[in-house]
C-alpha cells in the first residue's frame, strides 16, 4: 500500500466490486417480486443455485444484472472459435497486432449485445408464462431487453476497466466476488441441514476435512510446472562470447487456470435452466407424456445425470486444449529458440522440436483437463450423498482460489518491477 501505483489499482478495483454489488440490489421494473420467489422455490434447485451464484445472486433478486457475465463468456468462446475458422478474424489476430485484437474485442462486445438482447427476450417470455410481470405485453418486453441487456453490458465495461486499471482479470473478478458474496448464506443455510446428532457431526468434519484437502490440490496443481532443459550454445562475437547458459521451460499443469470450466458452465447454464422451466410447466406435461423422445432430450441436462457430467467433463477438457493452444504458441517458441541457437538436449532444433513440444504439452494438458473435471463433478457428488450447498463444491472453490492466485501473481509481478525501477533510478543517479 506503500506504492501509489499499485495503492490506486487495489482501490479501483475494490470500487469496482463495490458498483457491482450494488447494482445487483437493483430490481429490474414491472416483475413481482414475491410471485418470483415463489416460481423459483418451485423450481429444480440445483441449476437455479449453480445460475444464481455466477450471477452473484441477481437471478433471484432478478436485478438489472440478472444476465451477468454470461453473455460476455459466450460472446468470447465464439470469437475465440471463429479466429480459426475465418480467415479475416486469423489475420487480424495474427497479422494486425494490437490493433487487430481491439478490433476483435470491439466485435466481441458486440456479440455480447446480440446475446444478451436473446437471452433477456426469453426471460421476459418465461417470466409472463408463470406471471411474474406486473403489466405483461410489448412494452415490458421492450423494457425488460433494454434493462437486462444494459445490465450486462456495464458489468463487461466493468471488468474491462478492472482489467485495464485494477487488479487481476475483471471479469474472473467480479464472478469471484458474486461467489464470495453468497457464502456467509450458504453458510447459514448448510447449518440448517445439520440436526446435531452423530452422522451429522461426522458429515460436518468430513466436509471441512475435504474443503481443506481441496483447496490443497488447487494450489498444488495451479502452481504445478514439468520444466524441460533448454540449452544455448556459445557465440563468438567479436571478443565477447554469449549464450552458453542452461535454463528451461515451465509447462503450466493447469495452463487455461479456471477458464474450461467457466465457458463449460456458462454453455450448459441455459439449457439445463430452459429443460427445468419447461418439465415444471403445466402445458408440456401432456407434450412429455405423449412423446418419450422429448423427455429424452430434456433429460439430458438434468444436473445429476450422467449425460449431464459427461458433456460437462468433455466441454471442459476441449477448453482446456483450445485455451492452452491459444495462449501458448509452440510454433513461435521454438522458432525463437533456434534463432538464438536454444535446444532442447537430445531434441533437433526446428520440426523435431515443435513435435516433442506438441506431444508433451498435450500430455500436461490432458492431466490438467483431468483434475479440472474431477474438481467440477464433485459438487453433484456432494448433493446427491450429503445434501452440500453449491458454494462448497469443488467449482466455486476452483474458481476462487483459481482467481485469487492469479491475482496475487499479478501483484507481485508489479512489486517486482517496481523495485526493479527503483533500483534503476538509484544507478542513474550514482552514475
Amino acid at each position: 500500500m506503500k506504492i501509489p501505483e499499485l495503492r490506486n489499482r487495489i482501490l479501483f478495483t475494490l470500487g469496482m466490486i463495490i458498483v457491482f454489488r450494488i447494482g445487483t440490489h437493483i430490481p429490474t421494473p414491472g416483475v413481482d417480486g414475491s410471485q418470483l420467489m415463489s416460481m423459483f422455490g418451485e423450481q429444480t434447485s440445483q441449476v437455479f443455485s449453480f445460475f444464481n451464484m455466477f450471477s452473484g445472486g441477481a437471478l433471484r433478486r432478478f436485478s438489472v444484472f440478472a444476465l451477468g457475465i454470461a453473455p460476455y463468456i459466450n460472446s468470447s468462446i465464439i470469437m475465440q472459435l471463429l479466429v480459426y475458422v475465418i480467415p479475416k478474424f486469423e489475420h487480424l489476430a495474427k497479422e494486425e497486432g494490437e490493433e487487430g485484437r481491439r478490433t476483435i474485442n470491439q466485435y466481441t462486445r458486440y456479440g455480447t449485445v446480440l446475446i444478451g438482447a436473446l437471452q433477456a427476450l426469453g426471460i421476459s417470455f418465461m417470466l409472463e408464462r408463470f406471471g411474474c410481470v406486473q403489466t405483461p405485453g410489448l412494452w415490458f418486453k421492450i423494457m425488460a431487453v433494454i434493462t437486462l441487456t444494459a445490465g450486462t453490458s456495464f458489468i463487461m465495461w466493468l471488468g474491462e476497466q478492472m482489467t485495464a486499471r485494477g487488479i487481476g482479470n475483471g471479469i474472473s473478478i467480479l464472478i469471484t466476488a458474486g461467489i464470495l458474496a453468497g457464502l456467509p448464506e450458504a453458510i447459514v443455510q448448510q447449518y440448517a441441514l445439520f440436526q446435531g446428532d452423530l452422522i451429522d457431526f461426522i458429515r460436518a468434519a468430513f466436509l471441512l476435512v475435504f474443503i481443506w484437502v481441496t483447496i490443497l490440490l488447487i494450489v498444488f496443481v495451479q502452481d504445478g510446472v514439468r520444466k524441460i532443459p533448454v540449452q544455448y550454445a556459445k557465440r563468438v562475437v567479436g571478443r565477447r562470447v554469449y549464450g552458453g547458459q542452461n535454463t528451461y521451460i515451465p509447462l503450466r499443469v493447469n495452463q487455461a487456470g479456471v477458464i474450461p470450466v467457466i465457458f463449460a458452465s456458462s454453455i450448459l447454464m441455459f439449457p439445463a435452466m430452459i429443460c427445468g422451466w419447461l418439465k415444471s410447466a403445466s402445458f408440456m406435461t401432456e407434450y412429455l407424456a405423449k412423446y418419450e423422445i422429448l423427455e429424452k432430450l430434456l433429460s439430458l441436462f438434468d444436473y445429476n445425470s450422467f449425460s449431464y457430467l459427461f458433456i460437462y467433463v468433455v466441454l471442459i477438457i476441449f477448453f482446456t486444449y483450445f485455451y492452452t493452444a491459444i495462449t501458448f504458441n509452440i510454433q513461435d517458441l521454438a522458432d525463437n529458440m533456434k534463432k538464438y541457437g536454444g535446444f532442447i538436449p537430445g531434441i533437433r532444433a526446428g520440426q523435431k522440436t515443435v513435435e516433442f513440444l506438441e506431444k508433451t504439452t498435450s500430455r500436461v494438458t490432458l492431466a490438467g483437463g483431468i483434475f479440472l473435471s474431477i474438481i467440477a463433478v464433485i459438487p453433484n457428488l456432494l448433493i446427491m450423498l450429503m445434501k452440500v450447498n453449491f458454494y462448497f463444491g469443488g467449482t466455486a472453490l476452483l474458481i476462487v482460489v483459481g482467481v485469487a492466485m492469479d491475482t496475487m501473481r499479478q501483484l507481485e509481478s508489479h512489486l517486482v518491477t517496481r523495485n526493479y525501477e527503483g533500483f534503476m533510478k538509484k544507478s542513474k543517479g550514482f552514475k
